[in-house]
């Protein structure tokens, strides 16, 4: 949750607006509900796994336009693959680069 919080103040700070969702459930219902740009989606999550997430939003037509970013500590090459499968557009390793961050999101 720490990392979650200071995420959340960092992108406040480059002019995001930012919903937290502290579980996977959660996260796929504020996704559908609100409908950003981006959503940064960690792997390990309570109640609903990040690569869960992103299937479920991808089979969701109201949000599966979202730019989807999985945040983990996974970088092999077999969890690069399941991470692509499952959906996502992008892939930051934690601990997560904020250049790389930036680069990767929208325009505010």
């Amino acid at each position: 949750m720490l990392m979650a919080n200071g995420l959340k103040l960092l992108l406040e700070m480059w002019g995001f607006d930012v919903t937290l969702a502290h579980d996977g459930l959660a996260a796929v219902a504020a996704i559908r509900d609100v409908q950003p740009r981006a959503a940064l989606v960690d792997l390990l999550m309570p109640r609903l796994d990040g690569l869960e997430v992103a299937r479920r939003v991808r089979a969701d037509a109201r949000a599966r336009a979202v730019f989807l970013v999985a945040m983990t500590g996974l970088a092999g090459p077999s969890d690069r693959s399941l991470i692509d499968s499952s959906g996502f557009d992008a892939h930051l390793v934690k601990p997560i680069d904020t250049q790389a961050l930036r680069a990767l999101l929208p325009a505010g």
